[in-house]
């Protein structure tokens, strides 16, 4: 089972107490999940359809728990494909559908009497801030997704209407996150990237267990980069190391070759030696080796100096 669906679940399980939080949440369902379907004069049904068996149940949970509905619950599977059991609701008769539809503010009255449909969100239905909570939750049941974040940090709403799509991001950065929202195909999409706010979203819409999975991961997935890090920076270093004193080996072994390194300056033809005879040794080791010892900006100069001279000699030479 995917982290989607397990934090799916987890969402699905949790006990609504308030009959304000219940119907926030209803109105989110509705319009990130809820299908709206006119037949003839004045005959409406709302469908809801989902893959996951505990959102079915929590949509049927809801309507009957509030409405005392007679839900239509309808299980399809495509055996080809190998897919999961597809779940359809209904709400076929009119005058519960409507009242349903009326009550979630997605069917509006106007001055004539008249039908219009509200896709944005009503702060009507925000009594409390956990009502606020409750209808971002229904959002996720209703139409979201989060990837598993072994992988990457992507947490994302689809819907259909950009009105919506723009009020839920409003609502979800009402608590301090940055959601943006983009178009994708025929859909609007409510996204966060980050880590630490996709935690920070969990926590508001009541998903714990995937919260502490989550933060589990991040910090195994943060002491991994940092011990990449160190050792990759070593590694680095050590390779710099290594290029440097084959560099001076090369100086010394020229030198040495055209004018012979006993006529150099006797600190400078001892630094010389020691290299030759120490070659992996690190500065530190060579200044500690000295007749008179220096630390490692000592011998960086000696070392220095043996390159210019080197440099001065290929020159005249016409080695360059």
């Amino acid at each position: 089972m995917s982290f989607s669906s397990k934090t799916k679940n987890e969402l699905s399980r949790l006990t609504i107490e308030n009959t304000c939080c219940l119907m926030a949440e209803l109105a989110a369902i509705v319009r990130m999940n809820g299908t709206l379907q006119i037949n003839g004069i004045n005959k409406i049904k709302i469908k809801f359809s989902t893959e996951n068996p505990a959102i079915a149940r929590r949509i049927f949970s809801l309507l009957k728990e509030h409405y005392d509905f007679s839900t239509e619950v309808r299980v399809r599977r495509n055996s080809k494909l190998k897919k999961n059991n597809s779940y359809l609701m209904v709400v076929s008769d009119t005058s519960k559908a409507r009242k349903l539809m009326e009550d979630v503010k997605v069917l509006q009255k106007n001055q004539n009497q008249l039908y219009s449909i509200n896709y944005r969100i009503p702060e009507s239905i925000f009594q409390k801030k956990c009502c606020k909570r409750a209808y971002i939750r229904g959002a996720f049941l209703g139409g979201g997704s989060i990837s598993d974040p072994e992988k990457t940090y992507h947490l994302e709403f689809v819907n259909h209407n950009q009105e919506h799509s723009e009020d839920l991001s409003k609502l979800i950065n009402s608590f301090g996150l940055n959601s943006k929202t983009i178009s994708r195909k025929d859909n609007y999409i409510v996204y966060i990237k980050e880590g630490e706010q996709i935690v920070d979203l969990l926590n508001i819409m009541g998903a714990h267990s995937s919260l502490l999975k989550l933060e589990n991961i991040r910090v195994v997935k943060e002491m991994r980069n940092n011990i990449n890090r160190i050792v990759n920076c070593e590694t680095a270093n050590l390779s710099k190391t290594i290029n440097a004193a084959v560099r001076q080996i090369n100086n010394i072994k020229y030198i040495d070759k055209v004018m012979g390194i006993e006529k150099l300056p006797p600190n400078i033809r001892e630094i010389a030696e020691l290299r030759l005879m120490n070659r992996e040794a690190s500065l530190k080791e060579l200044g500690q080796m000295l007749s008179t010892p220096v630390g490692k900006s000592g011998v960086n100069h000696r070392l220095r100096k043996l390159e210019k001279i080197a440099e001065r000699l290929k020159k005249e030479r016409g080695d360059l």
